[in-house]
């Protein structure tokens, strides 16, 4: 549990300091590449070469893809498109997806869900009610891919490292090598090679990012993950949000309809509240069989 708090305090900042340093002036593919390339670079000391099963490797490589190659794709785009504080309320179906995943790997699926899924979805829309656009929208289904990509990251970390029993820095660093190898093709494929040029700051702002907030950051959150049960992982996906808003405002001090913002987190949260008595619900259900 510490480990998720310490992380959520680390990634608070990054928000921010996407949205204020790198957001439209640098290419997105290039600012995930190097974001990616500077975390692989810090674990490949600690990486085992030999006496990993190659399946294991090559399963940890695949949800590295996912879980942040594919994921900071769809995330640093909607930067384009939302400003931070709507990036950071948008993320927070990402328990949801966790839950979802889980239920796949399981091979279950829990109808009421979609009850609480949908309240969260109208307080997305609360936040932007006066504002809805072709933009927004882009945005919004840029946030939900995220969500999904690093939903299903962290639940297939967490069972795949359930089934093995592996020193974890030993194997981690294969987690960065695989969302480095798709980052680097979607930075051929689709970079802006005009806008990769980085000033003293945004340099420093992408190392931080990727020594830090990646390297150490997704260490510690998905072996934080494996420590806790479903339940507690879900609501600390969660708690990311409002500190990544205080971040926001307090740091950059961004002019924010707070009256809108304050409704629509009800609403959001509400949904997390409903939907935890919804889980209950399934729970006893399951224990009277």
């Amino acid at each position: 549990m510490n480990k998720l708090i310490f992380v959520t305090v680390l990634w608070a900042f990054s928000f921010s300091l996407i949205g204020e340093f790198l957001a439209g002036s640098l290419d997105s593919y290039f600012n995930v590449f190097m974001r990616v390339a500077i975390a692989s670079l810090v674990f490949l000391p600690f990486t085992k070469f030999r006496g990993v099963k190659p399946v294991l490797a090559i399963n940890i490589m695949l949800i590295g893809a996912v879980q942040i190659g594919a994921m900071y794709l769809f995330y640093y785009n909607s930067f384009l498109y939302l400003s931070v504080p709507e990036v950071a309320l948008f993320t927070i179906f990402t328990p949801f997806y966790v839950t979802l995943v889980y239920d796949a790997f399981n091979r279950k699926f829990h109808k009421l869900y979609l009850i609480s899924v949908g309240v969260a979805v109208l307080g997305s829309f609360i936040i932007k009610y006066d504002g809805i656009n072709s933009g927004a929208l882009t945005g919004f289904l840029l946030v939900q891919a995220a969500n999904i990509c690093f939903g299903f990251g962290q639940s297939a970390y967490k069972i795949l490292l359930e089934r093995h029993n592996v020193e974890q820095k030993g194997v981690f660093g294969y987690f960065h090598f695989g969302a480095f190898f798709i980052t680097f093709v979607a930075f051929l494929l689709f970079g802006n090679f005009d806008k990769i040029t980085p000033t003293f700051t945004q340099a420093a702002v992408l190392l931080w990012l990727g020594a830090v907030a990646s390297g150490v950051g997704y260490y510690l959150w998905n072996k934080g993950a494996c420590e806790v049960d479903s339940g507690v992982l879900a609501i600390m996906n969660n708690a990311l949000i409002p500190a990544a808003i205080i971040v926001n405002l307090v740091f950059w001090y961004k002019p924010t309809d707070l009256t809108r913002l304050i409704i629509g987190a009800i609403v959001l949260y509400l949904s997390l509240y409903l939907h935890k008595h919804i889980m209950k619900f399934y729970e006893k259900k399951q224990a009277n069989f």
